[in-house]
């Protein structure tokens, strides 16, 4: 069986958890590989809506093994209570079909602590932060200051470590922010209270996946965010600390011995951001809020309104090379049914010149967005399932999309729910 990526096009909050709760009865394994609990992948189906943020969107599957791989950073507290809040809506959750590798990273209440203070300090010039602890702890992981979550099942070895670890945590963010400083204890009895009950999850996933893949079993790689959020690739520093592009599935996945043979990009039929950084083709007053409130336009992670605008293509052609995507699914394309004309920025105005591709970060502050358009169909297209039943309009908008991105569009959603799908 093949195994296929599923990741971010622009810059997060495209649609992926709807796509992989879809698609995933087709794995035998999904697995994030990257991220933390400032994901946020929305998902509708028999089971209500949920707003998953670390456990994998596979989870509803039966017989579909889900893993938080070594390049994901786990909050225990967060994790504890997603995993609670799943089982409460008859979701099940065992060490059977859920698995954490002892390699990941853990984030502390500290890392949150250091994250908001950081964001504090910087006032007008911040990144954006989901004040999750996501940047801090993945620093630490590379100043070699993190604590995997196999030490959890080590008390001595976990006591020894967090201890020194904490001496040097407590002396910065006394000395540069002046907060308050936590005692051993106070992890110690954090770590166990949350930590406890997620020790039978925690195991070597790549042996498991190694098997898995000898055996001939199939893998789902889940991202989260986009390539526009991409530590190496994306509008740094506005970006997240990790990368969600597909070439790192197999790593944060804790399998490189892997072959991505498929990769899904999935594009917003419209273009949505949240946090703090350029974003070219971004609309304001009435015209964002409307369609923020027809689209429902939200963080599922914080509750933030995300900024809005129409598909920004350079942008999006940008992110499909990067992810170095092999077929799209376009999401939301309903949510345009309301306008009489839909607006497309196809290329910038930079300094007086008309560029297609994707300028160097600190450029896009001086890029202006180049508008066409296109009719708009000014029907109801939730219900229609075949592509030849869409109207000629909402064709000829998915087929522009199509050849500007030099992808194939092959999914698209008219709605929330798991089979509100046209397959093409």
């Amino acid at each position: 069986m093949s195994n296929c990526a599923v990741v971010g096009v622009n810059w997060g909050d495209e649609g992926k958890g709807r796509m992989i709760d879809l698609l995933a009865d087709r794995y035998d394994i999904v697995v994030r590989y990257q991220g933390g609990s400032n994901a946020g992948h929305t998902v509708v189906n028999q089971y209500g809506k949920f707003a998953l943020n670390l456990i994998p969107s596979g989870i509803f599957r039966e017989g579909t093994v889900n893993i938080l791989g070594n390049g994901t950073v786990i909050d225990l507290e967060h994790l504890s209570g997603e995993m609670q809040s799943l089982r409460d809506r008859g979701v099940r959750i065992t060490p059977d079909n859920f698995k954490i590798s002892s390699r990941a990273i853990i984030v502390f209440p500290f890392h949150k602590d250091q994250d908001a203070l950081e964001e504090e300090r910087l006032a007008g010039a911040r990144y954006g932060s989901t004040k999750r602890g996501i940047a801090p702890v993945y620093a630490d992981k590379y100043q070699k200051k993190g604590i995997q979550m196999g030490e959890l099942l080590l008390p001595e070895v976990f006591k020894k470590r967090l201890e020194g670890i904490l001496e040097w945590k407590n002396l910065y963010l006394k000395a540069v922010y002046g907060a308050k400083t936590y005692t051993l204890e106070e992890m110690l009895h954090w770590a166990e209270t949350y930590g406890g009950p997620l020790k039978p999850f925690i195991c070597d996933t790549s042996e498991y996946l190694y098997e898995a893949s000898k055996a001939g079993k199939s893998v789902m790689f889940e991202a989260q965010l986009g390539a526009l959020r991409d530590i190496d690739f994306g509008i740094y520093p506005y970006t997240s600390s990790s990368s969600p592009l597909a070439a790192y599935a197999p790593l944060g996945s804790g399998a490189p011995f892997l072959k991505v043979d498929e990769v899904l990009g999935i594009v917003k039929a419209f273009s949505t951001c949240v946090g703090e950084g350029p974003f070219v083709a971004e609309w304001f007053g009435e015209q964002a809020e409307e369609l923020r409130q027809i689209a429902g336009e939200y963080g599922a992670a914080t509750g933030r309104p995300r900024r809005v605008g129409p598909i920004d293509i350079p942008a999006t052609r940008y992110g499909v090379r990067m992810q170095g995507a092999t077929a799209i699914a376009l999401t939301k394309i309903d949510c345009l049914s309301y306008m009489k004309e839909i607006p497309i920025c196809k290329a910038y105005e930079l300094d007086g010149e008309i560029v297609t591709n994707f300028p160097f970060t600190p450029l896009l502050d001086r890029a202006k967005p180049v508008y066409t358009a296109m009719p708009g169909w000014g029907t109801d297209i939730t219900g229609i399932r075949r592509y030849a039943d869409l109207p000629r309009q909402a064709q000829e908008y998915i087929e522009y999309i199509e050849r500007e991105i030099d992808c194939p569009i092959r999914y698209i959603s008219v709605g929330p729910e798991r089979d509100d799908i046209i397959y093409r």
